[in-house]
C-alpha cells in the first residue's frame, strides 16, 4: 500500500479557489437583502389564493412534517429470538402495536440474531484454536 502525499485535513490544492468566489456568490449576496420582502410577497399572494405561492412557501420555507409514532411499551418473552419475533408480530396483528413499530422491532430482532451468531462463531473459533494449540 503506497503512502499518500497528503495528510488528513490537508488540501490537495492549497492555492485553489477562495471560498465564496464562485460565480453564484455575488448573486446570493445581491438577493440576500431582499429575501424577507420576497417571502412577505409570497405570503400575500398565498393568502389571496395563489396556490403556487402557497406551495412554494410550504415546500421551501417551512420544513416538511415528519410522521411520528408514539412510543409503546412491549413485553417480550425471555425465550428465543424467534419467540420474540413472533410476539412482536402477534402484537401487530392484535392491534396493540403500530405496523411501522412492529417492522422496526422485527428488524432489530434480526440484527440481534446476527450479533448472537457472530458471538457464537467467535467462541467456537477460540475453543478450536485452544484445542489446536494445547492438544
Amino acid at each position: 500500500m503506497s503512502k499518500s502525499k497528503w495528510k488528513p485535513g490537508q488540501s490537495g490544492n492549497p492555492k485553489g479557489r477562495a471560498p465564496g468566489s464562485a460565480k453564484v456568490a455575488p448573486l446570493r449576496a445581491a438577493i440576500a437583502g431582499h429575501v424577507p420582502g420576497v417571502i412577505n410577497k409570497l405570503l400575500e399572494q398565498a393568502l389571496e389564493g395563489d396556490t403556487q405561492a402557497a406551495r412554494l412557501l410550504l415546500e421551501r420555507v417551512i420544513p416538511p412534517l415528519k410522521a411520528q409514532e408514539p412510543t409503546q411499551a412491549l413485553a417480550l418473552p425471555d425465550g428465543s429470538l424467534s419467540d420474540q419475533g413472533r410476539a412482536v408480530l402477534a402484537a401487530v396483528a392484535a392491534g396493540e402495536l403500530a405496523p411501522g413499530t412492529g417492522a422496526a422491532l422485527v428488524a432489530a430482532v434480526g440484527q440481534l440474531a446476527r450479533v448472537v451468531e457472530i458471538d457464537e462463531l467467535a467462541r467456537r473459533i477460540e475453543r478450536l484454536e485452544g484445542q489446536h494449540v494445547n492438544p
